[in-house]
């Protein structure tokens, strides 16, 4: 639960720090005084977005701190978040947000996203305020109320559905692609096979292209070649010039060593490294010459050698940077023109997969139905019982469950939920939003509020002038209900009403006044008199009475 709150400069508020007492709570306080901005506060500490707006004048930012106990349950969801949970079970939210629309989220004390501080607090505390009166006008919110009802077997229901759901859409999306219209078929299927045609045509092998480059460099040096080894042939051994070559004078040299190699081992071994060198000598020579005869200029192949070049250029322009892309792209157009032209095949055998899925979709819907329907009958006594506590006691409540399969899937399944509602004895249940008031609706969804309070585990509810519209004998009612929730859950209500007022076990009293030219909003626990001066001011405004002030007495108990 929610043990400590502090706010800085948001809105009217400078500073605030605020310890909550007890398991229900009241905040009231004139209007104006800042009681809703304490709610905006608190959204932005559960990662809700935040306005520029929302920082106080004068200020380039703005703070937020709630600190909550008894939270061991989620330190699990802590460590998967990398946060560290503290030994006494507390978790410490944090949040500035600046006018520049920079957020610093925190949890206990490790920086993380809003994301992150929004999945943590969505946990820690549910806020209803009077939209969510609203909200039970909207017909597409009462399917989740039920579901949420419903619990978890529904919501594993629901989980296999949707899945079911993503895979009928992407077989209509593929469906769809392969159909196509008829002439971007015809012209798919051209363009592919001219590709395919073409590439295959040009009989690539990988590596000619580096093999055909290198040919053609030496085809357009061929007579530098050519001389350069008749030089290199002449210098190594024949003799040309008369001044002997390079085997002649090695063989002179191998000779003179020879001569007196007897002598010393080292001249032995000279003497064997220039028979090595004029072995070499030889056969370098026959290499010079072999290479030097066998290269010749031709015209016509060094033309052939360049239109081929100049091919696989362009092929290689048009479909991959490589021969081995060239050829990967020729594969996958051959896989895709062949998927094409068995469409029609492949079409029907997707149709038959659309149906199986489909089906099965049918007869998950079948199951969610009959699981919301029982929810529904469960829903009703619930509500009933719980408007007659609320001074409703001829209120009568339906969820009605309608399967609508011809209107499609959708991610609820294929049912319509709406709720009904009658006030009174004799008249027929119609839609809310043509029946119930103000005070009917704060009535009928505290109702909702109190059944799913007793199912969900979240810990801290806040409820926000929820009771606008109710009289005073309902509102002693509502009052009776938002305590009896107090004993499994932490109540935080903000209310006009005395009657809901009185029977907090604490009351706090949101005052807005002047300070050095500003205005600040302050906050103060009320006990003894000054809560029955509050309680008697909510009672009969600024025209205090003794009859009021006995009311407010009487209220307290005291």
């Amino acid at each position: 639960m929610l043990i400590h709150l502090e706010v800085e400069n948001v809105a009217i508020i400078e500073k605030l720090d605020i310890p909550l007492y007890g398991n229900f709570m009241v905040l009231t306080g004139e209007t104006g005084a800042g009681k809703s901005i304490i709610i905006d506060s608190l959204n932005a500490l559960l990662g809700a977005r935040v306005s520029r707006e929302l920082i106080r004048s004068g200020s380039d930012k703005a703070f937020v701190q709630g600190l909550f106990s008894n939270c061991d349950k989620y330190n699990d969801l802590l460590e998967s978040m990398g946060i560290e949970p503290q030994e006494d079970g507390s978790i410490l939210l944090s949040r500035v947000f600046t006018d520049s629309g920079r957020n610093i989220c925190r949890i206990n004390g490790t920086v993380v996203t809003v994301s992150m501080l929004k999945q943590i607090g969505q946990r820690l505390v549910d806020i209803h305020g009077q939209h969510d009166n609203q909200s039970l006008l909207r017909e597409e919110t009462h399917i989740e109320l039920l579901d949420s009802f419903a619990g978890e077997k529904i919501a594993s229901e629901k989980k296999e559905y949707r899945l079911g759901l993503n895979k009928l859409l992407q077989l209509k999306t593929k469906l769809k692609e392969i159909q196509g219209e008829g002439k971007q078929r015809e012209r798919t299927i051209d363009t592919l096979k001219f590709q395919i045609n073409e590439i295959e045509a040009a009989n690539l092998v990988i590596g000619e292209d580096e093999e055909l480059e290198q040919q053609s460099r030496i085809m357009a040096h061929a007579e530098d070649i050519i001389l350069a080894f008749s030089k290199a042939y002449t210098a190594v051994y024949s003799d040309e010039n008369g001044d002997g070559s390079a085997i002649d004078k090695i063989g002179t040299a191998l000779d003179e060593v020879r001569n007196i190699q007897d002598l010393d081992s080292s001249y032995e071994k000279i003497a064997g490294e220039l028979e090595e060198i004029e072995a070499r000598l030889v056969d370098v020579s026959r290499e010079i010459r072999i290479i030097r005869d066998k290269t010749e200029y031709d015209p016509n192949l060094h033309k052939s050698i360049e239109e081929r070049i100049s091919l696989i250029q362009g092929i290689k322009r048009k479909y991959g940077d490589t021969i081995e892309d060239v050829l990967k792209y020729l594969d996958n157009s051959r896989i895709r023109l062949d998927e094409i032209e068995r469409s029609e095949e492949l079409i029907s055998s997707i149709k038959s997969e659309i149906a199986s899925v489909e089906q099965d979709l049918h007869n998950r819907c079948a199951v969610i139905n009959k699981l919301r329907s029982q929810a529904a009958r469960r829903l009703e006594t619930g509500i009933i019982k719980e408007l007659n506590d609320l001074e409703m006691p001829k209120a009568q409540f339906e969820a009605a469950v309608v399967p609508c399969p011809d209107e499609g899937f959708n991610a609820n399944g294929t049912d319509k939920v709406e709720f009904l509602f009658s006030p009174n004895v004799g008249e027929p249940v119609k839609p809310l939003s043509k029946i119930a008031s103000g005070g009917e609706m704060a009535r009928v969804m505290l109702a909702i509020k109190s059944i799913l309070a007793d199912i969900d585990d979240v810990p801290t509810l806040i409820f926000d002038e929820i009771d606008t519209g109710v009289s005073g004998k309902a509102a002693s009612k509502l009052g009776e209900k938002l305590n009896r929730l107090g004993k499994n859950h932490q109540v935080i209500c903000i209310t006009h009403h005395a009657q809901i007022a009185s029977q907090a076990h604490a009351h706090y009293l949101i005052e807005k006044k002047e300070q050095s030219g500003r205005t600040i909003t302050s906050v103060k626990l009320l006990e003894n008199e000054d809560r029955e001066n509050e309680i008697t001011r909510l009672l009969s405004g600024e025209h205090v009475t003794e009859a009021s002030r006995k009311l407010a007495r009487e209220l307290l108990g005291n």
